[in-house]
C-alpha cells in the first residue's frame, strides 16, 4: 500500500494544487474581476507544482541551490503572467489583486509540489479570504466615499 501511495503522490500533489487554486479562480471569474479565472488560477498552481515535482526528480533533494533557482524562475515567470492582469485606464489601475493572487497561487502549487500541505492550504485560504473579505470591505468603504 505504501508503494502505491508513493507512486500516486505526485499526481495527488497536482490534483491538490488544482483543488486549492480553484476557489480563488472561481471568485475572480464570478465577480468579473479579470480575464483570469477558473482556468488560469488552477493551471498556474498545477504548473508550479509540476515544475517543482520535475525539479525534485531531476535534481533530487541534495542540491538546495538548484532548487532555489527553480523557485526563482517560477516566481519571475508567474510574475509576468500576473502582470498581464494589470490594466491602466487613464488614471485608474485595475487587476492588481488578481495579479497578486495569481502570484500567490504559484506559491500554493510550489508548496504542494514540495509536499508542504499546511503551507499550501494556509496560502490558499489566506488568498481566498483576502480577495473575498477585503474586497467586501473595499466595496463598503468606496460606497461611503
Amino acid at each position: 500500500m505504501d508503494a502505491l501511495l508513493e507512486h500516486a503522490s505526485p499526481y495527488l500533489a497536482l490534483l491538490g494544487a488544482l483543488v486549492l487554486a480553484f476557489p480563488i479562480g472561481w471568485n475572480r471569474e464570478r465577480h468579473g474581476k479579470n480575464i483570469m479565472g477558473v482556468r488560469t488560477f488552477p493551471l498556474v498552481a498545477v504548473g508550479a507544482c509540476g515544475y517543482i515535482l520535475i525539479a525534485r526528480e531531476f535534481i533530487g533533494d541534495a542540491s538546495p541551490d538548484a532548487t532555489a533557482r527553480v523557485l526563482q524562475g517560477l516566481m519571475t515567470g508567474i510574475g509576468f503572467v500576473g502582470g498581464g492582469a494589470i490594466l491602466k485606464h487613464d488614471d485608474h489601475v485595475t487587476g492588481t489583486a488578481s495579479a497578486a493572487s495569481i502570484w500567490l497561487v504559484g506559491a500554493v502549487g510550489a508548496a504542494a509540489g514540495f509536499g508542504y500541505w499546511g503551507h499550501a492550504i494556509a496560502l490558499a485560504a489566506l488568498n481566498w479570504a483576502v480577495i473575498t473579505c477585503f474586497g467586501w470591505l473595499k466595496g463598503r468603504g468606496s460606497a461611503k466615499g
